[in-house]
């Protein structure tokens, strides 16, 4: 190991050994502050500066062979970015990563981990710019996007790195294996064991979250041996461009190849993800995104392991609860925030008919919906926080969404655009929220990505389970949400989730929402059922990384 790599994991020993703590306890823990006045205050204050300075120029990489530029970024807060990339020689950049992969392989786990550790800490330092660009690529609003953007996508790297130290550390290097023989000498065998990476890694971003979805497969890949090609969304290229920088100072540093980890830019004119997806030494692909690709990916990219995070129905139930008021309060949060962009958000809410049972006496059906209605339209009244809480649409295609699904239902709450103080171009939307029956399974049952839920009429919370259980079944789940009072109704949603491998969030009305997700505790997915087919993070996320070579000899006792 380089004298370097060594500084690196020695600088970082305590956040490894913390981190693996905590993927072994589940309980919380962070060593990346998502306060951001917990950052110097030059840091925070020049970043917007700092930001500026990167538009309307070109965005230097270490690159082997450049095929040409691109870059045509809009902030959804409505102007250019005016950055371009090279985008490299698909051919060269494959054979120059591996050119460098034996080195990266033969450095060992120590090193390779050591030098992950130090990338995720420059990237935090980093975080008030890597804010900016995820605001002005995702429409994150600006703190969200420092939270989610920054040290929240920082923790699931770390998080993922973990479980690639923990999986690679259960492998000793060497053995001496002796086999009894009874009245003859014992048969001897020296065996050695080597971490050998499978092969190149695509990881694939997507625009709403271009760093959170991004670090797990990028650390998983990287510290098990694996060069990794970032290929980022054509809408959101700049943090993935920023955190390429990152690695390359930092492998170039500790005395590898910065092609190691390469930025591969395209358009939505001419997409390359399809023709790397299919390359032969393509042996890892990370996905995040829409359910046809990724599921283009899994039939397709055969050589590769494939992992994926798609889309699907989240789903609440409301069997009872203690007061409508909380509860509504907690759900118009979660509707709200980032204009339903995000893959937790909820979309079915399902409410008995005949309405529910709450401490305060029954409320009807109606009463539930309006209750849910006015706790948004409340929550964002004041246009300020509106904003702040919103962002902006990332994409002009989920603003026509909007406008699409106003008649697939009675509409409860209608979507209105709002005008940002600072950027009067910004595409921002109120959640749009639909009154429909059980039986209109083809307006609720399908993903409608953006700030459009519907609350939807069923029999009983029996039918509601039922209906959960098949939706979630024939679509996927990353969420689901319920309230009950009854102790027997909460077991049958526990079962409901263990049924459907979605996540339960049960009787949330304060602090925590369905939404959330915390690294080091929560898993997010589970890779059991159509909306994803992977874990971030879990074992299985990072053990296929890797494949064990072993060789034997014969050895002596002594």
């Amino acid at each position: 190991m380089s004298q370097q790599a060594q500084q690196m994991l020695d600088r970082h020993r305590e956040t490894l050994d913390r981190a693996v703590e905590a993927i072994t306890s589940r309980d919380y823990w962070s060593p990346y502050p998502e306060n951001i006045k917990n950052y110097p205050e030059e840091a925070v204050k020049g970043a917007k500066q700092r930001f500026e300075a990167l538009l309307k120029q070109p965005f230097a990489l270490k690159v082997p062979a450049v095929g040409r530029q691109v870059g045509a970024e809009v902030s959804p807060y409505g102007f250019e970015l005016g950055v371009t990339y090279d985008q490299p020689e698909q051919e060269a950049l494959i054979m120059a990563m591996q050119a460098a992969m034996p080195a990266w392989r033969d450095a060992g786990a120590e090193a390779r981990v050591g030098v992950c550790l130090e990338i995720l800490s420059r990237l935090n330092a980093m975080s008030p710019d890597i804010a900016q660009a995820v605001t002005h690529t995702s429409g994150q609003a600006p703190m969200m996007a420092f939270q989610a953007g920054g040290p929240h996508a920082q923790d699931r790297g770390l998080e993922a790195l973990a479980y690639a130290w923990q999986a690679m550390s259960q492998v000793p290097g060497t053995a001496k294996w002796v086999k009894p023989q009874g009245k003859h000498e014992p048969l001897v065998l020296d065996k050695r064991y080597h971490i050998v990476p499978r092969g190149i890694s695509l990881v694939v971003a997507c625009s709403t979250f271009p760093t959170w979805n991004t670090f797990p497969g990028l650390f998983a890949s990287l510290a098990t041996g694996n060069p990794v090609i970032l290929k980022p969304h054509p809408a959101a290229i700049l943090p993935v461009a920023m955190t390429a920088r990152v690695a390359q100072e930092v492998l170039e540093e500790a005395g590898f190849d910065p092609s190691l980890v390469s930025l591969m830019p395209d358009t939505a004119e001419a997409p390359v993800t399809k023709e790397l997806a299919l390359d032969p030494a393509v042996k890892l692909i990370d996905y995040t995104g829409s359910n046809a690709f990724g599921e283009w990916l899994e039939r397709n990219a055969i050589q590769a392991q494939v992992f994926t995070e798609k889309a699907g129905i989240n789903t609440v139930i409301i069997d009872s609860v203690d007061q409508i008021k909380p509860v509504a309060q907690n759900l118009a949060f979660s509707l709200s925030l980032y204009s339903g962009q995000m893959c937790t958000t909820p979309q079915a809410i399902y409410v008995p008919k005949n309405g529910i049972k709450t401490a305060e006496g029954p409320l009807s059906f109606d009463q539930v919906a309006s209750a849910l209605a006015k706790a948004v339209e409340k929550f964002l009244s004041d246009n300020d926080r509106a904003c702040a809480v919103l962002g902006a649409i990332q994409s002009v295609a989920t603003v026509a969404r909007i406008d699409e699904c106003r008649g697939l239902g009675e509409v409860l709450l209608d979507s209105e655009s709002r005008e940002h103080a600072d950027f009067p171009r910004a595409r921002i939307h109120t959640p749009l929220l639909i009154k429909v029956d059980a039986n209109q399974r083809d307006a609720y049952g399908e993903e409608r990505f953006g700030p459009i839920s519907f609350v939807i009429a069923t029999e009983s919370t029996a039918h509601s389970i039922e209906l959960a259980r098949e939706v979630i079944g024939e679509k996927g789940a990353i969420t689901l949400g319920a309230y009950t009072n009854d102790d027997a109704v909460a077991e049958q949603f526990e079962q409901l989730a263990m049924d459907v491998a979605a996540p339960l969030s049960l009787n949330l009305d304060r602090g925590v929402f369905v939404n959330q997700s915390a690294a080091f505790s929560d898993f997010h997915a589970t890779g059991g059922n159509p909306a994803a087919n992977a874990s971030l993070s879990d074992q299985a996320f990072v053990a296929r990384r890797f494949v064990v070579v072993q060789s034997r000899r014969h050895g002596q006792l002594n």
